[in-house]
């Protein structure tokens, strides 16, 4: 076969393996159709009460600092949400020193709608008013910080004094802090809180040799009716002195050493049937016990005590008919404590070591029909007592909620005053309920 064969035999295998002709329109991507831009729906802003709503919600009252971390970094959101985060942040106020307070006194100032606005939103307020600190809080500054808070419900006072040059060395003896002098409120501070907002709540805590100041704060307030005070044990100044006029629901102690029945009596005079709430955090003397039972024990509806060891201590619960909440923050109780606890008590909580005897407890659980929640601080190897898991049992049983923390702090916050605490789960419920409102209203309104 000659060359020209050779041509044509090639040109006719290639013919036969390519008889079936490719599809053109496969060799390049089809065209996509054109996109037609949609008009986009109106953003509408999330409504400013629903956010106010779930950063309340978010509140955990044994965590402030985290939580005004939470506002803080909420108020760079934006403008408007920022306005909401300030007000939430300045219903908690702290006031350490005199440049704080010039700086609070410049936002709240009522000469300006913002001042007012801020002004109006603080509801608790601590001030600490240190003799030692060299730009200390002067007692002026803080009246005045006072009065610009129309609103104001919880004032909480910390009161230190200066030692004498040379004796006064930080981690002295508690005996020792409260020889520190500290002046008294002049007339003119005395006269800028009388002027400004009838607070209910006051925390005052003493470290200084001075017993007049609490009887000063309590003379401007005829308003108040929860009271919290420690540190220097107040004495009156005089024994013909007109009964306290405030008519007390809740009233807390933590005094150095026992206060006098006198006091109490002068503290407590028109607080007969209204006292509902009754926090000692040092062991009172029986007699005091006595008093405190006898005149208050009918309405008392929380009670908290240091120890109830005594067969005296336990029948004294016994006597408090409308309690609805106990606390003995130490490890051992009487067994007869539990053995007859008053009828519609809802919370109990106690503290658990290695040697608690919790036997009685758990009988205490197992007949009661009323208890809705305990409360348990285990410390000092309560944790691996054998008798826990029982606790746990009798509760899930009762369908009780038990609650447990380590820490002293923690449990002190859950027991105050509130017989029945708000339970987690219904506070976390709540709480993804308006989140889902919030997406529901930035995607439909």
């Amino acid at each position: 076969m000659g060359y020209l064969g050779f041509l044509f035999a090639s040109s006719s295998k290639r013919s036969t393996t390519h008889d079936v002709q490719p599809d053109l329109t496969t060799l390049y991507p089809p065209k996509k159709a054109i996109a037609r831009l949609q008009p986009k729906a109106p953003s509408v802003p999330m409504p400013m009460e629903i956010v106010m709503t779930i950063l309340e919600s978010a509140y955990e009252g044994e965590d402030v600092p985290a939580y005004n971390a939470l506002l803080k970094n909420t108020a760079l959101v934006c403008k408007n949400w920022s306005s909401v985060a300030q007000k939430l942040l300045f219903r908690n106020v702290t006031l350490t020193n005199q440049t704080a307070a010039i700086a609070f006194q410049q936002a709240v100032d009522r000469a300006t709608p913002r001042g007012c606005y801020l002004g109006d939103a603080v509801v608790r307020m601590k001030v600490v008013l240190d003799q030692k600190q060299r730009y200390r809080l002067s007692h002026k500054s803080f009246a005045r910080a006072v009065s610009l808070c129309p609103n104001l419900y919880e004032l909480s006072v910390s009161l230190y004094g200066e030692g004498a040059p040379g004796l006064d060395i930080i981690g002295s003896p508690d005996a020792s802090r409260m020889k520190r002098s500290a002046p008294s409120f002049d007339e003119r501070t005395l006269d800028i809180l009388r002027a400004g907002p009838q607070i209910s709540a006051l925390q005052f805590c003493n470290w200084s040799d001075n017993s007049s100041s609490l009887l000063q704060l309590l003379d401007v307030w005829p308003s108040l009716t929860s009271l919290d005070i420690s540190g220097t044990t107040p004495q009156l100044e005089r024994d013909n002195a007109e009964p306290f006029p405030c008519v007390l629901r809740e009233l807390r102690t933590n005094f150095q050493s026992s206060p006098s029945m006198e006091f109490m009596r002068w503290l407590l005079h028109n607080s007969v049937g209204s006292l509902k709430v009754l926090d000692l955090a040092r062991e009172p003397h029986p007699d005091m016990l006595e008093y405190f039972i006898s005149e208050h024990g009918a309405t008392l509806e929380s009670l908290s005590l240091p120890t109830c060891g005594t067969h005296e201590a336990a029948a004294a619960v016994r006597r408090c008919a409308a309690l609805r909440e106990l606390k003995i923050e130490g490890a051992w109780a009487s067994p007869r404590v539990f053995q007859t606890l008053p009828a519609g008590l809802q919370h109990l909580a106690f503290s658990v070591d290695s040697d608690t005897s919790l036997q009685p407890v758990i009988q205490a659980i197992k007949r009661s029909t009323d208890i809705r929640v305990v409360t348990m601080h285990v410390w000092h190897g309560g944790d691996k007592h054998p008798q826990l898991p029982a606790v746990r049992i009798a509760c899930t049983i009762n369908g009780i909620e038990l609650r447990q923390t380590n820490e002293i702090p923690a449990f002190r916050a859950i027991t105050r005053g509130d017989p029945v605490p708000t339970s987690t789960y219904p506070r976390t419920r709540s709480f993804n309920n308006l989140l889902y409102m919030a997406s529901c209203a930035s995607t439909t309104l």
